[in-house]
């Protein structure tokens, strides 16, 4: 069915002039405004780069095998634990591959599609969900094992105050 969807686009845009489209004069002339805006305003003075530095440490720290614990939370805004974790829970719709893929098209004029790729086991995973999977240490045995959470979770590399365990 994507396919014939793509296919139909395909041939109805092979006629087109792209260059006047209705949708390329509004991006040039948002193009051309963004342009006189910096020209006008200017830039921001960012000198000291410290908002970067700082996601570049959580991206580092994130990178580590890190003892967490993860907590749910009720509808009270309540923290329950969920399990001791290691790691930070990814959610549900982070893809490992890049969900799309750039395909050019060349006739009389070019046409740019963004067709949808499908993920290393062969399924397209969603746009979004609200899903989060979280390596949960499993009590029993101590292994780790992916948990799969719904509600919204916290994970803490450390106990929280007045969180029962």
């Amino acid at each position: 069915m994507r396919t014939i969807l793509v296919l139909a686009l395909m041939s109805a845009l092979v006629g087109c002039d792209v260059e006047s489209s209705p949708e390329h004069v509004e991006a040039g002339r948002q193009a051309q405004m963004t342009r006189q805006a910096i020209q006008s305003v200017g830039m921001p003075a960012i000198t000291n780069w410290q908002e970067k530095r700082i996601l570049k440490n959580i991206l580092e720290l994130r990178d580590q095998q890190i003892k967490t614990i993860t907590y749910t939370q009720d509808l009270n805004a309540k923290l329950h634990k969920l399990c001791d974790s290691v790691g930070y829970g990814i959610p549900y719709a982070t893809q490992y591959t890049n969900p799309q893929t750039d395909t050019y098209y060349t006739s009389r004029s070019s046409v740019h599609i963004t067709l949808p790729q499908a993920d290393p086991n062969g399924l397209y995973s969603p746009a979004s969900a609200d899903g989060t999977w979280v390596m949960c240490l499993n009590p029993v045995d101590q292994q780790l094992a992916p948990v799969y959470v719904e509600p919204h979770i916290v994970v803490s590399p450390f106990p929280l105050p007045g969180v029962a365990p």
